[in-house]
Parts: C-alpha cells; structure tokens; sequence
C-alpha cells in the first residue's frame, strides 16, 4: 500500500468523529466572495456540499450575488450606488436582482450540485413566501434621527421553516436566493448573510457558516483567532480590534449564536475544501464563534 493511500485512509478514519456528531444536524452555509467566482472553487463548493450531504449532514446554501448584480447594471448602463455598506435599489435595479439572484447565479449553483451529484433545488423567499420582510431604512451618517430610503432593500421579519425543512426529509439541497416578500407583495433584496443568520436561528442550526474572502477573523498582531466565545467577541469589537468590513459579518454571527445556534464560522473561502476542513477537522480554516 503506498503512502498516499494510506495518508487518505487516515484523514478518513478522522473524520469519522464529526461525521457522528454532526449526522443528521443542519448546517446553514452562506456561499460569496471568491468561492464563488473561482472556477476551481465553485466545483469544489458544490463537491463538498454532495459530500456532507451523503454523509448525512443537512447543508443548507444561501448565496450571495453582488459582484453579478453589479456587472449586469453595468452592461445595462447604470451606475451602482451604495449607502453604508448597501445597494441603493430603486424599481430597475430590483429587476436585476431578481433576474441575477432568483435567476442566473441560483440556478447556476443549483446545477453546479447536482452535476457533482446532489439534488438541489433553487428557491427565493418569495417561494411559498418563506421569507418575510419589510423596508430596510438606514440611519444617515450626518444625522442619527435621519432615515435614508435606499429602496427596495429589506431586513427579514419572519421565516417559514417549512419548505426547507420539508426538502431536507427528502434529502435536496436547498438553495436560497435572498429576496423577500413584504405584505403587499413587493418583492426586497436582502443582505445575504442576514439571510444566513436569520435563517440558522429559525432552523435551529448547529452551525451558521460565512465564507468570506478573509482568513478570518484577525487579532492586532494580525493573526487569525479561533474558538471564541461571546465575550471575547465583544471585548475585540469595543476595543476596535475588529472593525470595517468585517464588524457586520461578526454581529451576524454574534446574533447566531446568541439565538440558538451552536457555533457560528467566518471561514476562508479561498482556501480549496475549506468546508470539509471546518467541518471535518480539528484545525478548521477560519474563526469559530460559539456562545457563552
């Protein structure tokens, strides 16, 4: 037997732990960033998802699609605009982000696993109305009490677990793009890692997963942290060791963990097999948050 069959067998028999302890658990996974525009890493995102999925872990995908959105504005000649962070979506841009969303990129996802051998099926919160949501309005930098119209943006008010727990018995893959619906019908595009958290706590999910295009998160000596609890979380947010970009994502996860979920994780997505390395293994490949 040569070396590198032995090595395979070995990294095998150590998974086999968090194969039993994850076995039948639901991991809400929120797919961007390069992950997802890398050709190499978009066939090994949808490999890992079949394979989790076969080993009787529940992965759950909700994707992202902003760099998509914003090339398709431009090729139809209109200028992206942000507010702190978000997409100004006026009747136009919404039309694009769900012909991008809802369309495009979701099925692409949806065919990408089920090549590698999975069942997925594509949703949007406007699918049975799963997804609730109403206008997201946002506070202007100048003036606190000032509320910013970004347009058609929403934060979630409710999820119905339903579908997707109804597809995990029958073992598809659900893949969710995050547009949601307000009680008049109007349809609002929402932050995906929003979606992600929102829907890990409705889930009651053992892991909420955000693939990013960092190492994680990162001490003042610029080092990736790991096996952080609440507090520590907290702490590193006061003294603005974490901060920019990164500060939403964490919040997201903070909100995770506090409402139930297990452990939340800001991996590397750029890191080919970074899922079954987090999952799967003892050294992981990003941050890992859990609750007090």
């Amino acid at each position: 037997m040569t070396a590198a069959a032995t090595h395979k067998a070995q990294v095998l028999a150590e998974a086999l732990p968090y194969i039993k302890r994850f076995y039948d658990k639901t991991i809400v996974i929120k797919y961007g960033g390069n992950a997802m525009t890398d050709e190499n890493l978009k066939r090994g995102f949808a490999r890992d998802v079949v394979l989790l999925k076969l080993v009787g872990i529940n992965p759950v995908i909700v994707h992202g699609g902003g760099p998509q959105i914003g090339e398709l504005l431009k090729r139809v000649g209109k200028q992206s605009e942000f507010i702190q962070g978000m997409r100004v979506t006026d009747r136009e841009t919404m039309d694009i982000v769900e012909m991008v969303l809802g369309g495009s990129v979701n099925k692409e996802i949806v065919t990408m696993i089920n090549h590698a051998g999975g069942r997925a099926v594509g949703l949007t919160g406007q699918d049975g109305h799963f997804i609730k949501a109403r206008q997201l309005k946002m506070p202007s930098d100048a003036n606190k009490d000032e509320l910013l119209d970004i347009g058609f943006v929403g934060e979630v008010t409710h999820i119905d677990p339903e579908v997707v727990a109804l597809l995990d018995t029958r073992d598809f893959i659900p893949v969710i793009a995050p547009i949601g619906v307000g009680d008049d019908g109007e349809s609002y595009n929402i932050n995906a890692d929003v979606v992600a958290s929102k829907l890990a706590q409705t889930l009651k999910a053992e892991k909420l997963i955000l693939l990013t295009n960092t190492a994680g998160v990162l001490n003042q000596a610029g080092e990736v942290v790991t096996g952080l609890k609440t507090h520590d979380v907290e702490r590193m947010i006061a003294d603005g060791t974490i901060s920019g970009g990164m500060l939403p994502k964490v919040n997201y996860a903070l909100q995770a963990v506090n409402n139930g979920v297990k452990a939340a994780h800001i991996i590397d997505g750029r890191v080919e097999c970074a899922l079954l390395l987090e999952i799967l293994t003892a050294e992981g490949v990003g941050t890992l948050i859990e609750s007090d």
